[in-house]
């Protein structure tokens, strides 16, 4: 039995390594969403998010909202306000997680999708 080739386009193939307009538009969209979501929070969510390192990204396989907290008590406060963020995050787009870091001594990031909020529901 003959094998059949199928010819593809080089205009079909993924490039091997992201051009620099590809770099610069991911930091473009990353950038505009870091911005709608904090936007979008209200000033308690806010003002945690200021006390903390967050950025939003895009390496994974979905999009990513980090946050690391300085301290074990603001790590606290973070997880206490993630369903409203999961919340706030998952209008903006449907397949995004969210990590939050507690310091580098205290145990291990807790890491949810946001498309699993009911599960989290009681925590609000």
């Amino acid at each position: 039995m003959a094998r059949r080739q199928f010819d593809s386009h080089a205009d079909d193939k993924h490039p091997m390594q992201p051009t620099s307009a590809d770099i610069i538009l991911r930091q473009q969209l990353e950038y505009s969403i870091s911005r709608y979501f904090y936007d979008g929070c209200d000033r308690t969510i806010q003002g945690l998010l200021s006390d903390c390192r967050w950025y939003v990204t895009t390496h994974a396989s979905a999009l990513t909202l980090v946050i690391e907290c300085p301290d074990q008590v603001t790590n606290w406060r973070v997880l206490q306000k993630i369903v409203p963020m999961g919340s706030l995050l998952y209008s903006i787009v449907s397949s995004a997680k969210i990590r939050v870091c507690p310091p580098e001594t205290n145990g291990i990031p807790f890491e949810m999708r946001v498309d699993e909020l009911s599960v989290y529901r009681d925590w609000a």
